[in-house]
């Protein structure tokens, strides 16, 4: 894998992935607008989570483009882009399941997403956060957890509504692997300095 790692820390590479995540991150928050309208106020800030975790890696980008590194917002963009990367593959694919079709947001969504998990994965070797910031990501991870399946305030599929406790079972354990995959490739694995070229 070393051998991506000059392609990741192209200047011309972040800029382009700066580039699509802010406009993914802004699709992301128009996606769920009519959603937000309904949010009450002190839940608002738990709802848009692909939307939110984007944003997360947004400044990931911007921090190594000033060649810098944000410990904190780096621990919270790897584990809610891989979460909620993978939360949207597997409940788009839930939807195909059970109505038998999709539509072409539906695979642009899944497409997404999942470049989104992968993306999240591929930059850790230059992440620089310690023990305590993935504990606070975990505490904001299992805390969102609870807003979603305790309150309801969960991203609606009502397709998928009368499987909303299997789901809810589904997320714990994949927040779970996202904060031990962060544990992983991040504090245990090798790590790189990132060289901007």
């Amino acid at each position: 894998m070393r051998f991506i790692y000059p392609l990741l820390a192209n200047r011309s590479m972040l800029i382009l992935l700066l580039i699509v995540n802010i406009a993914g991150t802004a699709y992301g928050f128009y996606w769920y607008g009519w959603q937000l309208k309904e949010t009450p106020a002190k839940f608002l800030i738990f709802v848009p989570d692909s939307p939110t975790a984007s944003l997360f890696f947004v400044f990931v980008l911007i921090a190594f483009l000033l060649k810098k590194n944000w410990p904190l917002i780096e621990a919270l963009a790897i584990v809610t882009l891989f979460k909620y990367g993978i939360w949207a593959v597997v409940m788009n694919i839930l939807v195909y399941f059970v109505k038998g079709e999709l539509d072409w947001i539906s695979y642009m969504l899944i497409f997404s997403h999942f470049a989104m998990a992968v993306q999240g994965l591929l930059y850790a070797p230059f992440y620089r956060f310690k023990w305590w910031h993935l504990i606070v990501t975990a505490i904001w991870t299992f805390h969102n957890d609870v807003i979603d399946y305790v309150f309801f305030m969960l991203p609606s599929y009502h397709v998928l509504d009368r499987y909303i406790p299997q789901i809810g079972y589904f997320t714990f354990w994949l927040s779970i692997l996202s904060i031990g995959l962060a544990y992983y490739f991040s504090i245990r694995s090798n790590r790189f300095k990132l060289e901007i070229k």
